[in-house]
């Protein structure tokens, strides 16, 4: 039985009525990765010797028996965390994150092996990872996006069952997007960030990629939620996600931004989010033109602010207490050997931007106005909000490139996420969900909502999906 191809929900329904083990799903998983992950590289580090979990018997928690992948950036005790650099080469934590702990306690097995991304997070293409580029399984020639790549790359070859990325300007949408998958980014502060090894804090968030939009809402069900050990981490209940699933939108509200449908989008991109939008307006939404007059400023106020926390996040790593150390006689001249040798190219660019951000002399011209313009970003949001219950856009402007087509030019690549980052700097929440083909590679259609307003997401997620096929797709391996 091929048991890989089944969500999680259903691989629970079978658990429970007796009909295979947890170690079933476990040994499918296994051969899956072995017969298709050398074409798709979206695991780093497989070692099919210790692949094995030990085998739990039947329970009634939520996600017994259900392998989880996880992004190589989310800390799992005992098991190489090295967000794919050279400089926590050999890393293993000694502790879990919030979310890993949720998980376990929800009965679900934490694969031994993690899913590949761009070193730190940095990047839309998981080009950039010490162990090589993933490819889309959609086209081997192709990114799979950036910088969860692999964790979504692994959920479309079916290769995982569902898996964790994070998003800190678009990493877990973009990547669900360009794969044909289901991706989240919650709320700030809804899902913990401990164990989460840091990008930029302000903007980072954990969360899920899956087949459907009903595995999303059930491993939302179990990451979310307030963490004493995350000061950014906010005190609220969390709502059963699941049972937003309704397929209802009828006379919901929803804002269609302009500025959003410019020159630059890939002609059937367009197309397929438009078709999106009427399909949900004969389903009975009201569908209505807005305006986010500071969108054209999210791209530059993001990477100003992203490499600014970087550089600060980034300067723990010296080789002196885990991970890479260069050899050399002097103290001062194995930092510099350790991270010179250590960090890619790409993390050495976000480094060295985020620290001319920061000098005396340009804090106030940059970092500081950069700052302030995300308030008006923010409060462009909360007006939209006010009159629209979500914000419907395209999730990127064109499907999956060719591999190394964008990597000589940054500031190419780092508009892959011009419809992405301004979720992030607003801190609302955002699914992507896929609604069509460009060119034979899947497109994703983006739903925002106000702060803590998952429930809204989950409920027009799976009300357009529950309408069409495009989640039932799959890449011929």
């Amino acid at each position: 039985m091929e048991l890989f191809k089944n969500t999680a929900h259903q691989l629970k329904a079978l658990l429970e009525q007796g009909t295979i083990k947890a170690s079933d799903i476990t040994a499918s998983l296994k051969q899956r990765i072995q017969t298709v992950d050398a074409r798709v590289k979206a695991y780093v580090r497989f070692d099919r010797t210790d692949f094995e979990p030990a085998a739990s018997a039947s329970s009634p928690a939520p996600l017994a028996g259900i392998p989880i992948t996880i992004k190589d950036n989310i800390c799992t005790e005992g098991i190489p965390t090295e967000c794919c650099s050279r400089i926590l080469e050999g890393f293993r934590p000694p502790y879990d994150a919030t979310v890993i702990r949720k998980l376990k306690e929800a009965g679900a097995r934490i694969l031994p092996v993690k899913a590949n991304m761009d070193e730190f997070a940095f990047g839309s293409s998981t080009e950039n990872s010490y162990f090589g580029a993933t490819h889309n399984p959609w086209d081997l020639q192709c990114v799979p996006g950036g910088s969860s790549g692999g964790s979504a790359a692994c959920v479309a070859a079916d290769e995982a069952i569902v898996a964790l990325g994070s998003d800190t300007g678009g990493s877990i949408r973009q990547p669900a997007a360009l794969c044909g998958v289901v991706g989240l980014k919650p709320t700030y502060g809804r899902v913990s960030r401990y164990g989460l090894i840091a990008f930029a804090s302000s903007l980072d968030q954990i969360g899920p990629i899956s087949k459907d939009v009903r595995d999303n809402a059930l491993l939302l069900n179990t990451i979310a939620g307030h963490d004493p050990m995350d000061a950014t981490s906010v005190d609220m209940p969390v709502p059963d996600y699941t049972g937003a699933l309704a397929k209802d939108v009828k006379n919901l509200k929803i804002g269609i931004p302009k500025e959003f449908f410019v020159e630059g989008m890939d002609t059937q991109v367009k197309t397929s989010v438009l078709e999106a939008i009427k399909t949900l307006k004969d389903l009975g939404a009201q569908t209505r033109e807005i305006s986010l007059p500071h969108t054209d400023f999210s791209v530059p106020v993001y990477y100003i602010l992203a490499t600014a926390e970087a550089s600060s996040n980034l300067a723990r790593f010296d080789g002196v207490q885990y991970g890479f150390r260069a050899t050399s006689a002097k103290l001062i001249d194995m930092y510099k050997k350790t991270r010179g040798e250590g960090f890619g190219e790409e993390a050495k660019r976000r480094i060295l931007l985020g620290t001319f951000a920061l000098s005396h002399g340009y804090y106030d011209a940059y970092y500081l106005r950069a700052l302030k313009v995300r308030t008006l970003i923010k409060q462009d949001f909360d007006r939209a909000f006010a009159d629209c219950d979500c914000i419907i856009t395209p999730t990127a402007p064109t499907p999956a490139f060719k591999i190394g087509e964008k990597a000589e030019n940054p500031l190419q690549m780092y508009l892959s996420d011009v419809y992405t980052i301004s979720a992030n700097l607003a801190g609302i929440p955002a699914i992507s969900v896929p609604c069509g083909f460009a060119g034979g590679l899947p497109v994703g259609l983006q739903i925002m909502a106000r702060p803590f307003a998952e429930e809204t997401l989950f409920r027009v997620a799976y009300t357009y999906e529950q309408s069409t096929d495009w989640h039932t797709r799959k890449p011929a391996l």
